[in-house]
């Protein structure tokens, strides 16, 4: 009998171990008893868990009502809960930039025991959401069939084929674009970081598809907002299926869209300068470092501040100053790429974010930066008013820290810079590695 038991509490704990959801048995008060390793991690992520080893304290802080959930539920036993969804923030380890979420189930043995489990349905929520994205998407498609354009792509991402909507909603031929990169049609807005048409065409070749909203070309040289989706183009011959090209499918945006964008570029500029505002850029930023850590390519960070900016302001005038300000911006925006972001964080500070770009393009960029501003200059009561501006900056990789990490770092530089005679260019220091 004892060999018996022994054995059925050996199988009961490889069971625990081996199970691939969380499992928690609790008192009704939420203090934790057991856990497998799976629960322990989910519940570590949360991060309360370690001081208190109770699962209401450690949930608390995502779904409060569980506790007065099950402190309510009056039978002896049964299911308080299946499936609770405990919307958590990021996915853990950095592998995937959607939101995680668990899914919780309690269920109550008797007046004193519950056994919880606890599940990352991180994935499957987001292919939901992606799916319903999809269906009314597609749905509008099939609702307004003269509404939208279609090319084909190769495996380059070249376009091959373009029908005549092409003609109706941007004004190229068909002649004017076979054999270009679909980049052609891609007009992204200087004021903010968008995803590269390449990066796109990444993502639906890993996903099969990919949905963005984003500014394409016109052939007068203006821009009109669109959705865009790129879709696989497979081929079923031979042995499996096989990537042979791509579907891009363009859509112009409502007005209505377009009147909720200018509000949106309210919002995120600076009103006197017109590139992005502090917030705006952080919120950008630290989307660009997620992908950064995605996909292992490097960014560059560049901070800027004017020299003696307050003697300007002093000698002549905030109205002499505001324009330095905006020259400054003008000349800066002219040197980087389109799919760089340019950012006023206050006063006569500037950063700028380089995605893609290693040490030498951004040490490069930011020279010529520098350059770019002490070549300009204002006409202040029928003079020539120059300024100069010193500059810090450093890359981050998947390898370095958080955004915070080289933001700091790119300020000693600058203020490095600032120390050694100003006007001039001072690479940072790596950001601290991620322990």
């Amino acid at each position: 009998m004892d060999d018996d038991l022994e054995r059925d509490g050996t199988e009961l704990l490889q069971f625990l171990y081996a199970c691939p959801v969380g499992l928690i048995r609790a008192d009704a008060t939420g203090a934790i008893t057991m856990l497998n390793p799976v629960a322990m991690q989910l519940l570590l992520g949360l991060g309360s868990v370690a001081q208190s080893m109770n699962l209401f304290a450690a949930i608390e802080a995502y779904a409060p009502e569980l506790r007065h959930v099950v402190s309510d539920f009056g039978a002896e036993q049964g299911q308080i809960c299946q499936g609770h969804r405990l919307f958590v923030g990021r996915s853990q380890g950095g592998k995937t930039d959607i939101p995680q979420v668990l899914a919780c189930t309690i269920v109550k043995l008797d007046k004193d025991q519950l056994i919880v489990t606890l599940e990352d349905i991180s994935e499957r929520v987001a292919q939901e959401r992606r799916l319903k994205q999809a269906d009314a998407w597609f749905s509008s498609l099939l609702n307004a069939k003269d509404d939208f354009a279609i090319l084909g792509l190769d495996l380059d991402g070249r376009i091959q084929t373009a029908d005549a909507a092409v003609l109706l909603q941007t004004g190229f031929d068909e002649r004017d674009l076979v054999g270009e990169h679909i980049s052609i049609l891609d007009r992204p807005d200087p004021a903010s970081s968008s995803m590269s048409m390449t990066d796109e065409i990444a993502i639906a070749h890993r996903d099969g598809w990919h949905l963005a909203e984003s500014w394409s070309a016109l052939r007068d040289g203006g821009r009109y907002r669109c959705h865009r989706l790129i879709s696989v183009r497979g081929d079923d011959s031979g042995a499996g299926q096989q990537v042979v090209g791509y579907t891009a499918v363009l859509r112009p945006v409502a007005q209505s869209r377009m009147d909720a964008d200018k509000i949106r570029r309210r919002l995120t500029t600076d009103h006197l300068t017109g590139v992005c505002n502090r917030a705006y850029f952080f919120d950008i930023a630290e989307e660009e470092l997620r992908r950064c850590s995605r996909t292992g390519r490097p960014v560059g960070l560049i901070s800027l501040d004017i020299d003696y900016f307050k003697l300007v302001n002093d000698t002549h005038g905030h109205g002499a100053g505001d324009q330095v300000l905006k020259l400054v911006a003008s000349a800066c925006a002219a040197v980087l790429r389109p799919i760089d972001t340019l950012a006023r964080l206050g006063g006569e500070e500037f950063t700028a974010m380089l995605p893609g770009a290693d040490a030498v393009l951004t040490s490069t960029i930011a020279e010529t930066m520098r350059s770019a501003i002490a070549s300009a200059s204002i006409k202040v009561g029928g003079t020539d008013l120059h300024v100069t501006a010193s500059f810090g900056w450093v890359v981050g990789s998947a390898a370095t820290g958080s955004l915070a990490d080289l933001v700091q770092q790119a300020d000693r530089a600058l203020y490095t810079a600032k120390r050694s005679g100003r006007d001039r260019v001072v690479e940072g220091r790596p950001a601290s590695p991620v322990a």
